[in-house]
């Protein structure tokens, strides 16, 4: 193994530790004794590749928004060529990602906490804020949907986080039902927007 070849496999290691850390006990229960332990790496290999916590903290939650973007994409793009129902389904498979516990309490909930908002609001603005935002702009185009395109953006996305982390702290035997009371809700608000 090359020793780029190293220092990306330790790099995965350390990202993939700390994502099943954080991802179960939280950033702030989470040690990097703990992390370094579970990849199998030093601190010192910690320390060369990420500066603080947070750091490594925000190398797990561009991943984790970054997965979530691709089912948000592979989602509407499997629901034919209609633009209605490409962000029907982008939405309902944002909600069904984030329903996770382990991506809300990274993606949504210790993500602002740790960041600050402002820089977890570039992310999620950089991944499915964006999907979203262009989904509402194309519908706008086509005169499908009526209303201000950043306006029905903001509260469009804010409400789905608002669901998401609702529905994952939730008892278990309630995700699905929360699931698709929001999804049923979100498409009724959206139908209000609709243009007949």
């Amino acid at each position: 193994m090359s020793r780029e070849e190293q220092r990306d496999a330790t790099r995965r290691a350390l990202v993939a530790s700390a994502s099943r850390r954080f991802a179960t006990a939280g950033y702030a229960a989470t040690s990097l004794p703990e992390i370094v332990s579970d990849a199998e790496v030093t601190k010192g290999a910690l320390y060369h590749h990420f500066g603080s916590k947070a750091e490594l903290f925000e190398a797990v939650l561009s991943e984790v928004q970054e997965g979530v973007a691709a089912q948000v994409v592979r989602a509407a793009e499997s629901a034919g060529s209609d633009a209605w129902d490409q962000m029907l389904a982008g939405c309902r498979a944002f909600l069904e990602a984030s329903t996770d516990t382990s991506v809300s309490r990274i993606m949504l909930i210790d993500g602002p906490a740790v960041l600050g908002w402002s820089r977890w609001r570039r992310y999620d603005d950089a991944n499915s804020a964006q999907h979203l935002g262009e989904a509402i702009a194309e519908l706008a185009a086509q005169g499908v949907l009526t209303g201000d395109v950043d306006a029905t953006t903001r509260l469009l996305s804010g409400a789905m986080n608002e669901a998401a982390i609702w529905s994952a702290e939730a008892p278990a035997q309630d995700r699905a039902r929360n699931l698709d009371a929001a999804v049923a809700t979100l498409t009724a608000m959206l139908e209000g927007l609709r243009t007949r």
